[in-house]
């Protein structure tokens, strides 16, 4: 055994039962995906502003709710929760629950609103609406630390899958994970730091169809081959449950019922709050085009989303009859869990080329995600913080310098944090979306529904989240790097988990907010016909925002004092 190898299964990085070795075949198919994402990335390169940051307000609906299922349907999707329920069963559906649920409320109450409102980012909507640098700051630093977070965990999925098609090639003492997260990382900073939003939302499309098509062909292949299904294994895996144990089908048998409140409420705000998420109702034309494009992205997410589940199931039978027991001690891994999409697809015996093409969709969720949230991070950096703040005589192509710089920074210090992730992929990213539940989701309702949100109130709600946020993981987090594991306070991690934080956080937020807000003084007018403008049923042109219609014919609706 080397010593690479021997590291990696100390560090519980290395699945077990899958094929680490070099594979010539899916190692040429990733290597012609990757080239073909930097050539997309090349060709629609930018230098202005609006291609960096909004893609020129260019997409179209279909287009853009293939971006949007893309830029969703990360490793955590794609990988990370099948690993979910086939480690912790009826407890993992809280993530299908949560993920799917949030687009509704999006498509109802903010993909359109945030359309009017049409700015560049989502810190530049906070700033603008509530008149303040503070808040804008604030937003900023809390877009770039949710693409900080969410990110380790697409870099772990890409350096789990890239050890079935390169192997435990260490590369500058580095083992062969951690290499793969290097690799990974680097070609993704790559063609990001060339292309900005337009460049990314056109590879968002292309990683898209590959993604679904190689999970979907993955499960049907496995699941006809293996006699588990014939027509429809989404319907027909539930013959599967009873022979997999209680486990993975009886409620709260892993998890408490409260923790799936929690995690499923968290996920619901977070995906609300998300930055990366918000901005692709920048990139459209109008908002009927934003509401068509959350419609497409919500159909394409579905067609994943009703497939893990099944893909969970043969994946745990498959490795319980192949390798060992998935539930007790030692059970799966969480690194075998991560890959169980990849690791289903080896143990059910298919081509070597086809396991590949599964693995290949795992590092296109990856990278589409990690190019989402990246470009979410440095135009906050870049637009929000530099330009707004920093520097207001800033040019065009000084913020798409700054933006570039800010894309390497924030990939350097992901691919560290990377290297030695403290959870599995599903579990960090949920970090992510409690923290934009608590601090950014609240901001945005009641910044659109309610004109008269102010100041104040929003950089009371703000930081209350932030506070709230920032306590559960400390408990939880920060002993996998500096403890032993085990949370400092072992109640609190029981009410207020890092994973579901925003089950507490949003309704203080919420009060902390509106109880300033009404204690204080109300916005000025032009603010309230900001929002107002927000709602109106008059059109706009491609690149107008509310601020400027609200300014140009005075905002005036009935109600106007």
């Amino acid at each position: 055994m080397t010593a690479s190898l021997a590291l990696l299964l100390q560090s519980g990085l290395l699945p077990e039962g899958l094929n680490v070795s070099f594979k010539l075949v899916p190692a040429v198919m990733v290597a012609a995906m990757l080239a073909v994402f930097l050539s997309i990335g090349y060709a629609f390169r930018v230098a202005d502003t609006d291609g960096m940051w909004v893609a020129g307000r260019s997409i179209g609906n279909v287009e853009n709710g293939m971006a949007i299922g893309a830029n969703w349907m990360s490793a955590a999707s794609y990988l990370g929760m099948a690993a979910l329920i086939a480690l912790s069963g009826f407890y993992g559906l809280a993530f299908v629950v949560g993920w799917s649920t949030g687009y509704f409320i999006l498509l109802i109450f903010l993909a359109a609103q945030m359309r009017r409102f049409g700015k560049y980012t989502a810190p530049d909507f906070v700033g603008d609406r509530f008149n303040s640098d503070a808040a804008r700051a604030i937003a900023a630093v809390t877009t770039f630390l949710i693409g900080f977070v969410y990110a380790i965990g697409q870099a772990r999925g890409m350096g789990l899958v890239g050890l079935y098609i390169f192997g435990n090639l260490g590369i500058l003492g580095l083992t062969g994970y951690q290499s793969m997260v290097v690799l990974m990382m680097t070609i993704t900073v790559g063609y990001l730091t060339l292309s900005g939003m337009m460049g990314a939302t056109k590879n968002m499309a292309v990683q898209f169809v590959i993604l679904i098509v190689a999970f979907l062909a993955g499960l049907y292949a496995v699941g006809y081959t293996q006699g588990y299904s014939t027509i429809l294994p989404q319907i027909e895996y539930g013959a599967l449950i009873s022979t997999l144990g209680n486990e993975f089908s009886e409620p709260f048998v892993n998890q408490s019922y409260y923790l799936w409140i929690a995690t499923a409420f968290s996920l619901v705000v977070g995906t609300c709050g998300l930055p990366h998420v918000l901005v692709r109702f920048y990139t459209v034309e109008n908002e009927r085009t934003a509401r068509w494009s959350t419609v497409w992205g919500l159909g394409f997410i579905c067609l994943l989303y009703l497939s893990a589940p099944a893909f969970a199931a043969f994946g745990t039978d498959l490795y319980t009859d192949n390798i060992g027991p998935t539930y007790g001690d030692p059970g799966m891994t969480s690194a075998a869990g991560d890959v169980i999409v990849v690791l289903a697809a080896q143990l059910a015996n298919l081509p070597q080329w086809f396991v590949g093409l599964v693995a290949a969709g795992g590092i296109a969720a990856a990278i589409a995600t990690v190019s989402g949230l990246f470009i979410a991070g440095s135009s906050a950096i870049s637009h929000d913080i530099y330009a707004n703040i920093i520097n207001e005589d800033a040019t065009q192509r000084q913020q798409v310098l700054v933006g570039r710089a800010s894309i390497v920074a924030l990939g350097v210090v992901t691919t560290l944090a990377a290297l030695d992730p403290a959870a599995p992929i599903a579990a960090l990213v949920s970090y992510a979306f409690s923290l934009a539940g608590a601090v950014l989701f609240p901001m945005f309702f009641l910044g659109l529904w309610w004109e008269n949100t102010n100041r104040q109130g929003a950089l009371a709600g703000m930081t209350t989240g932030l506070v709230i946020w920032l306590v559960p993981m400390m408990n939880e987090v920060l002993p996998a790097y500096v403890g032993n594991g085990e949370p400092y306070s072992a109640a609190l991690a029981q009410w207020v988990p890092a994973i579901g934080s925003a089950l507490i956080a949003v309704p203080i937020v919420f009060v902390v907010t509106i109880a300033v807000s009404l204690a204080t003084e109300e916005p000025d007018m032009a603010t309230k016909r900001l929002v107002r403008q927000c709602h109106s049923p008059e059109p706009m042109s491609k690149m107008q925002s509310a601020e400027e219609v609200a300014a140009t014919d005075g905002g005036q609706v009935e109600g106007d004092d």
